[in-house]
């Protein structure tokens, strides 16, 4: 049997660092075009957690996450990073977990404006309820929606920050690789997570903020509240010996079975013909 694996995916190395420091017996996996990942034990947990960094960006996270996917084939993906607040009641330090998360630049541009298409991603609502079991008596844990677009912002004064104002009213914070992750997870039919530790303001005093050292204490906030998520998670799948997992090479598929009467090859490859031999037993049985 394999234990069920859990994929924490970051866009930065001090998030990966956060939360590798949770995890115990780690080692290195890499897919054959080179990607990257640390696997490791969460203690106290069913959970083997597959950590990957990404890069920044989320058509990089669309791509990656994708290939995380199907070369280790997760029963949950969380995001986990760092992001900057939209709202007054939302302190530097406080944990964001996305209920829902946009995609914030598509959109029209016309002689009266720019008029915006956004798209949207709910989170799985089992990650979700995970997550308001585990974070429940956590004042600075909020469940809310995040915007997620393609560039850093560091103004409150910008044509950025009034298009979210004005569209996206109820989005709690805002950062570069959700909306990849999300969209790659919708499609391939899994089960996805945000979670963001909070950094900056998203305004002129940001610079500031990160010099005073708040991204990496976001960051373990963001990873505290992933750990405490996956503790109260409980695999939904039994996993079988011969499926993808950590230690899987591209491609693998589950091996033949025998079932009585007939052999399962489903999911199987051959390199040339199969050839079957049928056996009479003692009182007729084949």
């Amino acid at each position: 049997m394999t234990q069920p694996t859990a994929a924490v995916l970051t866009a930065l190395s001090l998030e990966f660092t956060a939360v590798r420091e949770h995890l115990t017996d780690i080692r290195r996996v890499r897919h054959p075009r080179g990607t990257a990942a640390s696997v490791g034990r969460l203690p106290g947990t069913p959970w083997e957690v597959a950590l990957v960094e990404l890069g920044e960006g989320n058509l990089t996270a669309a791509a990656l996450t994708e290939r995380v996917v199907s070369w280790l084939d997760p029963e949950a993906v969380l995001f986990v990073g760092i992001a900057g607040a939209l709202k007054s009641d939302i302190e530097v330090g406080d944990v964001v977990v996305a209920t829902k998360v946009y995609g914030i630049h598509g959109g029209k541009e016309t002689p009266d404006g720019f008029l915006v298409r956004p798209e949207a991603w709910r989170a799985s609502h089992r990650l979700e309820q995970a997550a308001r079991e585990a974070l429940r008596d956590d004042p600075r844990a909020h469940l809310k929606p995040i915007a997620a677009g393609d560039v850093v912002l560091a103004s409150a004064r910008s044509a950025l920050a009034a298009q979210l104002k004005a569209h996206y009213g109820d989005a709690a914070a805002v950062e570069m690789e959700g909306a990849g992750v999300a969209s790659a997870v919708h499609l391939a039919g899994g089960d996805a997570l945000v979670i963001r530790g909070i950094s900056d303001r998203a305004d002129e005093g940001k610079s500031h903020a990160d010099e005073g050292g708040s991204q990496p204490r976001a960051a373990a906030n963001a990873a505290g509240a992933a750990v405490a998520v996956l503790r109260e998670l409980r695999p939904s799948r039994t996993a079988a010996a011969g499926r993808g997992g950590p230690d899987a090479g591209e491609g693998a598929r589950p091996t033949a079975t025998y079932g009585g009467d007939h052999l399962d090859f489903r999911g199987s490859t051959f390199n040339g013909p199969f050839v079957a031999k049928r056996v009479e037993r003692p009182g007729g049985e084949r």
